[in-house]
């Protein structure tokens, strides 16, 4: 699966896709009169913002949280556009930056780090460094996000640039449109290697984590949580940003392999 097979989807279309989704999704907006809070968020995020939702809505009925999921610069390109949402919850600190500049959040935090892995297939075998196992007979693809739009892909150019593996690994690279799309290439054995954060690695039993990718090789892994400017219903968006960012939502963080920045 060359790069440059890979289909781009035009802006517009990935924004009308989340109006569809939106759309559907109001089916379930709770009560009359109740409000929902919607979310965009990287999908290494998941189980862990759904958990914390859960427990928000359990202690506020009128509300409702719905969640965007995909990568973070897919997220913040439908920001830009116009796309409605109250939070951004971004695996990259880039990301963020970018809409800030534009005058797109009007809070935000830095609110976790990861660690980039290096998978494999639960029931495949081996040992040694990155570059060993990377560069061993037989490796045919390895699997990362894309680096222009997925936080976890450009960490892993930068930590392969490093290494000494980017000119070596060109050619097997197979790109992602988000981590957990790299996870299913790894899971379905259509890559023998990924790329993808330990928390994404934890929850799957169809991979091994293979080796931990040195964090001195790549630019430090940061989650920044932002309230957005553009904000419907900004009283309650505030509200769950502020618990997002409490102790029972880090606690939540925590269990999922997360490393909580009270903690760093």
């Amino acid at each position: 699966m060359p790069r440059q097979s890979m289909i781009t989807l035009p802006g517009y279309v990935i924004l009308l896709a989340f109006m569809v989704f939106l759309t559907s999704s109001c089916g379930r907006g709770g009560e009359p009169g109740g409000k929902m809070i919607l979310v965009s968020a990287a999908v290494s995020l998941k189980e862990s913002v759904e958990e914390i939702a859960a427990a928000y809505e359990s202690r506020h009925p009128d509300i409702r949280i719905r969640f965007n999921y995909g990568s973070s610069g897919t997220l913040q390109k439908q920001i830009e556009q116009g796309a409605p949402a109250d939070l951004f919850l971004s695996a990259g600190r880039k990301q963020m930056d970018v809409l800030s500049s534009q005058n797109l959040v009007k809070q935000s935090t830095l609110a976790l780090t990861n660690r980039l892995v290096l998978i494999a297939p639960a029931d495949t075998k081996g040992s040694g460094s990155v570059a060993e196992q990377l560069l061993a007979p037989g490796i045919r693809k390895v699997a990362m996000g894309e680096p222009d739009s997925v936080p976890a892909g450009e960490y892993a150019l930068q930590a392969m640039k490093v290494l000494g593996m980017w000119e070596k690994l060109q050619s097997k690279l197979v790109y992602a449109h988000d981590v957990r799309q790299v996870l299913a290439y790894v899971e379905t054995g259509n890559a023998d290697f990924g790329f993808v954060y330990r928390t994404d690695a934890i929850h799957s039993r169809k991979v091994r984590l293979a080796a931990e990718i040195p964090e001195t090789s790549h630019e430090p892994i940061v989650y920044p949580f932002g309230l957005l400017s553009g904000s419907r219903h900004e009283k309650e968006a505030a509200d769950f940003f502020r618990y997002l960012n409490s102790e029972p939502a880090m606690k939540i963080f925590e269990k999922n392999g997360f490393i909580t920045t009270q903690n760093t």
